[in-house]
């Protein structure tokens, strides 16, 4: 019984043989080699077939079929010209259609959700047609998986160019189907392994999911020129149709090597060095070592800062470089010169007095290391250029301060300055001094006089008939202009003269005044103009109450209200060719009652 069940698969390959070379007389069956799908998407197998009578008897047989391997060939669908019938129990029951195209001859297998173990799966299509004879095709399925991003990680401590070949990075790539393939790269080109020089160790690990990861490390026996490299690693794996690549992003390590070079800096590196600046002094080499040692002028520093700086920091500072474990030691030295510019020199100095008319120089300097500018100011404004200052004919407009400015053109903001104040004496100087002419009804006015001079002037104030009337007393002084005021009484046409001396000289200036009188209308006229509109305003007053008067009386003689008073009766003058309104006049004397109508005739009481 063992022999007859092992001899079966045997027979039931050799009837396969034969039912293949049997078809192919008949029956021709077209399939692809392959078809490719991505894992979890749909794969579609197609079996073409052709007959010399194709359907002619009516009776035809699909069969299909997936082969592992000789040990595993299983049936999984059939179909003939009554039914369809998909075989149960096989890794395919629950995931398999076929379908026709519409095209005559052509059957589809599709086969959902496809697996890893689906992979390399050859499914065989065999037709039978009744009266022509069999036909098989065979189409391998092929599976993939796209990984994930590839991650590249450097080593983090520095590597140096004395060590032997050691690891500087590493690279991995996870669950990609089939296994990923991951090449490096030094600033673009590939490497390979070189003995002694680099090693690249690759580690392939299946996962639970029958999915692929790869790590990959890189050893390499570094040099100097690898300091500025960047390291990265590709990935390349297959999809359907194509091959791929992913790259990870550039590293760049650490490497150390003993310096060849030592060099100095000074900053500011731009332009001079001036006193107060803040200056630093920087030592570097190039070498990157982790045992390199600086000092500067014997102080174990890199980097020194000086502030405040002085023509006195002006030599050379040095720097030295030791690397105790590559046994190097190196040094320079760089010059640092501090430019100044001392305080400015006026001579004469301070303030000076000038004649008045007479000629006037002075003189601007001040020492510095470079090149200066002098210029001389006056009120912020520019006199003249250059360290003389020469004044000629001056006058009481030539006094004032003069600033000299000493600059450095080679320094921006490199400046001092210094100044002199110059004084002019001489006789007063009136200003406004021509004919003043004033015409006025005031019985008072007030009179300026403005002096310039130097000593300050004695300033007095007079008439045409020698009287003084002000002096010195009521003048106020701003700096070499004094200036004085008056109250003149005015009652007639005046000449007030201002009278400025001292002891170079005096100088006088004349005020004219013409007195114009006006007439100022009487008391009693005043008082009349006054009260023409208190009369005005009484007689309006008085119109108006009247007014109203009359119409209450004629509103209580309607109603019957007056006129009835004791002894007396109401009356109507029936007869009257005209209605009057009469009024009840009575005397202090007498009892008599006078009627007056409204018409000016005056009635007796018997008229009633």
């Amino acid at each position: 019984m063992a022999v007859r069940d092992a001899a079966s698969p045997l027979l039931l390959g050799l009837l396969c043989l034969l039912h293949t070379w049997g078809a192919r007389a008949a029956v021709e069956v077209n399939m692809e080699d392959k078809v490719e799908a991505f894992l979890g998407d749909a794969a579609q197998i197609t079996c073409m077939f052709k007959s010399d009578d194709f359907g002619g008897s009516g009776g035809m047989t699909v069969e299909w079929h997936y082969v592992k391997n000789s040990k595993d060939y299983q049936q999984i669908y059939s179909q003939d010209s009554l039914q369809s019938t998909v075989v149960k129990n096989t890794p395919y029951s629950e995931r398999i259609t076929v379908n026709t195209t519409g095209n005559p001859g052509e059957v589809v297998l599709t086969i959902r959700h496809v697996q890893l173990s689906d992979n390399e799966v050859a499914f065989n299509c065999y037709v039978k047609i009744i009266g022509e004879g069999t036909g098989e095709g065979s189409t391998k399925l092929k599976v993939f998986k796209t990984p994930e991003d590839p991650i590249i990680q450097g080593v983090g401590q520095g590597i140096s160019v004395g060590d032997e070949m050691t690891k500087i990075a590493s690279c991995e790539v996870k669950n990609g189907y089939p296994k990923p393939k991951i090449t490096w790269y030094r600033d673009k080109m590939p490497l390979h392994n070189i003995p002694d020089v680099v090693k690249v160790d690759h580690r392939v690990t299946s996962q639970s999911s029958g999915l692929f990861s790869v790590n990959s490390d890189l050893n390499m026996k570094v040099e100097k020129k690898d300091k500025d490299a960047v390291f990265y690693c590709e990935v390349t794996f297959l999809v359907p149709g194509a091959e791929k690549m992913l790259e990870t992003n550039g590293i760049n390590i650490t490497v150390l090597y003993p310096p060849t070079t030592v060099n100095m800096l000074v900053k500011p590196s731009e332009g001079k060095i001036k006193e107060g600046d803040t200056v630093e002094i920087l030592c570097a080499s190039d070498g990157n070592s982790e045992s390199q040692f600086f000092t500067i002028d014997n102080k174990d520093v890199s980097r020194l800062k000086l502030e405040n700086v002085t023509r006195h920091d002006t030599r050379f500072y040095e720097c030295s470089v030791e690397d105790f474990e590559n046994s190097v030691k190196l040094s320079t030295n760089i010059s640092v010169e501090v430019n100044y510019l001392d305080e400015v020199v006026i001579e004469p100095t301070g303030s000076v007095l000038v004649d008045w008319k007479k000629e006037f120089s002075a003189t601007c300097n001040a020492s510095s290391s470079l090149g200066i500018k002098t210029t001389w100011f006056k009120n912020g404004k520019e006199v003249v250029k250059g360290y003389h200052l020469s004044l000629k004919a001056v006058t009481y407009d030539t006094a004032g301060t003069y600033d000299c400015v000493v600059t450095v053109p080679e320094i921006q903001g490199m400046q001092a300055n210094s100044s002199l104040q110059v004084t002019v004496q001489g006789p007063p100087e009136i200003i406004e001094k021509q004919l003043n002419e004033e015409e006025t009804n005031e019985r008072e006015l007030e009179l300026t006089c403005q002096v310039r001079s130097y000593p300050t002037p004695n300033i007095t104030w007079g008439t045409t008939n020698g009287k003084i009337i002000s002096s010195s007393n009521h003048m106020t002084n701003v700096g070499a202009k004094s200036v004085a005021k008056v109250q003149v009484n005015i009652t007639s046409n005046t000449t007030v003269f201002c009278n400025a001396s001292n002891e170079f000289g005096k100088d006088s200036a004349t005020y004219i005044i013409k007195f114009t009188k006006t007439e100022t209308p009487k008391p009693q006229e005043k008082a009349q103009k006054g009260s023409y509109g208190v009369v005005i305003a009484v007689i309006i007053i008085c119109i108006l109450l009247l007014a109203i008067l009359g119409s209450v009386l004629y509103f209580l003689y309607k109603k019957g209200k007056i006129c009835n008073r004791s002894g007396k009766k109401d009356f109507t003058k029936e007869k009257s060719s005209k209605d009057k309104i009469v009024v009840e006049m009575k005397s202090d004397n007498t009892e008599e009652a006078i009627l007056l109508g409204v018409n000016g005739e005056k009635q007796l009481p018997n008229d009633q």
